[in-house]
């Protein structure tokens, strides 16, 4: 089985290119570093990191192109891939990147940028007035109010 999950922080915005031909796809690469954790005597206080190279591709991409930013924490879940090529100098390079299957927000907005995620994703936009909107919890939870149940996307 060839799954990896990740949870880390973009480096820089994500690379962006389109494919060429009849339907072009996105192909996003960013890369994310995940922080090593320490072992039990790591007393140097020294944290060290990986920067994992990540590949997106058609709609994982153009989300990547919209919404990922520079210090995003994002965990993603896809398998790793391999690969090589010669170089011009006649050198054979390895490669090794994650092919990302999914990815989500770590954190709110909140807590980087001063909003939320969840403004910019809302599958209800007509949602009736008489409903009130949810409220951030102490623990940075949701309440979800009573009544609206039917209409979430998962029960």
């Amino acid at each position: 089985m060839n799954k990896v999950i990740l949870c880390g922080r973009l480096t820089k915005d994500p690379e962006v290119r389109y494919s060429q031909g009849g339907e072009p796809m996105a192909i996003a690469r960013y890369t994310l570093a995940v922080d090593r954790r320490r072992g039990r005597n790591a007393g140097d206080g020294e944290q060290t990191a990986d920067f994992i190279s990540c590949v997106a591709f058609g709609k994982s991409g153009e989300f990547a192109e919209k919404y990922l930013k520079k210090g995003t924490k994002m965990i993603i879940s896809g398998r790793i891939q391999t690969g090589s090529y010669t170089n011009k100098d006649g050198v054979k390079v390895y490669t090794t990147e994650v092919v990302v299957e999914d990815q989500e927000f770590a954190e709110s907005k909140n807590s980087s940028n001063g909003g939320s995620y969840g403004d910019n994703y809302s599958n209800n936009a007509s949602a009736p007035a008489s409903n009130p909107a949810p409220t951030a919890a102490g623990d940075g939870f949701m309440n979800i109010p009573d009544g609206i149940e039917e209409e979430l996307p998962f029960n």
